[in-house]
């Protein structure tokens, strides 16, 4: 069995003069980097990124919640940034249970046994977190979830036949289901267009990705604004990760959707028990699914999970929140992790 290593980045890179939330050694015996655990007592809060993003993706919230007390966390993902051991080649070994299985051996290694910690997750992130409150509700202390609600397992069929019915073939979750068809696309784009190209789409309407077109919003040779949110800074620490890594790990999340559809059935009706608030903006392309919106108002939500006490829709806001709108992002986390 490989053993997966997860890139991981706490207070100790950002902000030296915090408590540091874990060690790492440069190189363990067999070249993979090793934890330590230090003894530390401040609250742990576990940030989960999206696509295509990194551990990076929570810089605003790493120094902000390091300035109130806690002890930031933001791993990249199985197949992202630096991380090792996950075949990126196999979709098969991405799927949920994998991920919270990294999570939980993260946690294992670096919190006192049964430790309860803060989630905090967007986008995929937010996927996996809904899921590790699901699975593992005795080692989370309550969550924030950005971006993307809780969906509840159903019958009707995975969400890949829902897009496809709906938006077709073009769609990009449906685009990217045939392994190496994506990723020969991009491959014609550099890698920093493809990563502005990403961040800069901000409409509420679905996304699409036209076999041999690139882009829909944008044509590949289009010249990109970057948001005023995204620095060209930004940009090259997320090229030279993706330059190294490839788009294959992130990919893999929507390819195992149909196969993670078939291996959960058994969670059918299970609801998420954790303490959870949820922020979404209001130009978000997710917000806008059909369906969506009265799910998350109209009661469906608080259903599915009854300790859901706040939602939260921001203004002027679309899918990569917590960069876009770090100052409400953050004092919308501490808020709600105060009462804890």
């Amino acid at each position: 069995m490989r053993k997966q290593n997860l890139r991981l980045t706490g207070c100790q890179n950002l902000c030296p003069n915090k408590p540091k939330a874990m060690k790492i050694s440069k190189e363990g015996r067999n070249g993979t980097r090793r934890l330590k655990k230090t003894k530390i007592y401040s609250p742990l809060v576990l940030l989960l990124h999206g696509f295509p993003e990194l551990w990076y993706s929570w810089r605003h919230q790493i120094l902000y919640l390091a300035d109130h007390g806690y002890r930031a966390v933001a791993p990249d993902l199985r197949g992202y940034g630096d991380t090792t051991g996950a075949p990126v080649d196999d979709h098969t070994k991405f799927t949920i249970y994998h991920i919270v299985g990294d999570l939980i051996g993260l946690l294992n290694a670096i919190t006192s046994e049964g430790e309860k910690v803060f989630l905090v997750g967007q986008d995929w992130g937010a996927f996996v977190a809904w899921h590790m409150c699901m699975f593992r509700p005795d080692r989370v202390k309550a969550l924030v979830n950005l971006s993307v609600p809780f969906f509840p397992w159903s019958p009707m069929g995975d969400l890949i036949q829902m897009m496809r019915v709906v938006y077709g073939e073009d769609h990009y979750m449906v685009r990217f289901q045939e392994p190496g068809d994506i990723e020969a696309e991009l491959a014609r784009i550099d890698v920093k267009t493809v990563v502005k190209k990403f961040f800069a789409f901000r409409e509420p309407g679905p996304f699409y990705f036209p076999k041999g077109k690139g882009f829909h919003y944008s044509p590949n040779d289009a010249p990109v604004t970057l948001p005023p949110w995204l620095s060209e800074d930004d940009v090259e620490y997320f090229t030279s990760k993706f330059e190294k890594s490839g788009f294959t790990g992130g990919v893999n999340y929507y390819r195992v959707i149909p196969l993670n559809w078939e291996l959960t059935a058994v969670w059918s009706g299970v609801k998420v028990t954790v303490p959870s608030k949820f922020i979404i903006g209001d130009l978000d392309l997710v917000y806008h699914l059909p369906g969506i919106k009265d799910y998350i108002h109209n009661g469906g939500f608080h259903d599915d999970v009854p300790l859901l006490e706040e939602i939260v829709v921001l203004d002027n806001a679309a899918h990569f929140i917590n960069q876009e709108k770090p100052d409400e992002i953050n004092k919308n986390i501490i808020e709600f992790l105060k009462k804890f």
